[in-house]
């Protein structure tokens, strides 16, 4: 009895893990999958897989998406980090901090700042707020570690996505015994 308990909580782990990700069926016997409702054909149970395949890869371009962004979040949160561990440095001195900063791509200004204990964090969505040093870099540090584990938890749901992909890739090759040809076409299965 434990170890069915052990075994329910491992799988139901897995599912929030991946949640929002639906598992694929792997069809193991033709027969009863195509006696499942809403599987009457061939046909039908095609378009339902090639259905699920579709969704998948609309999954996979969010998420890559998301990973993406994530990826170059991350070096600017550490730069920011760098910058103001910098100024921490720099605040016990009377002499300005000479920098130049970006006015637009590639235009940058020349600028002496006298030492302070405040910053101004962009937050995005047109909105900046003024932190006190330690603040700034307590909030940054935050945001690092969160996109740091939002970037791993990415990466295990593409490599779980990949996995559904495959497994439907291989469920759909036995419903197509009976056809000529079944093609991977633009990203859709294609039967002549």
């Amino acid at each position: 009895m434990a170890a069915t308990i052990d075994n329910s909580d491992a799988v139901q782990a897995t599912k929030r893990k991946h949640l929002g990700i639906p598992e694929a069926v792997f069809v193991e016997d033709v027969d009863s999958f195509l006696k499942q409702p809403g599987n009457e054909t061939a046909d039908a149970a095609l378009r339902k897989l090639d259905e699920q395949y579709q969704k998948y890869k609309y999954m996979e371009l969010n998420l890559s998406q998301k990973k993406l962004r994530l990826k170059s979040q991350i070096p600017q949160i550490i730069q920011t980090l760098e910058i103001l561990r910098h100024m921490q440095k720099k605040k016990e001195t009377t002499a300005p901090m000479q920098t130049h900063f970006m006015l637009a791509d590639n235009v940058y200004c020349k600028a002496s700042v006298p030492p302070t204990d405040k910053v101004c964090l962009w937050l995005g969505a047109n909105v900046m707020l003024e932190y006190d040093i330690d603040e700034a870099q307590a909030l940054l540090e935050k945001n690092l570690s969160t996109a740091s584990r939002n970037l791993e938890t990415l990466e295990d749901d593409l490599d779980f996505l990949r996995d559904q992909f495959t497994t439907t890739e291989v469920s759909i090759l036995p419903q197509c015994s009976s056809r000529p040809l079944v093609v991977l076409v633009g990203g859709h299965f294609s039967f002549h």
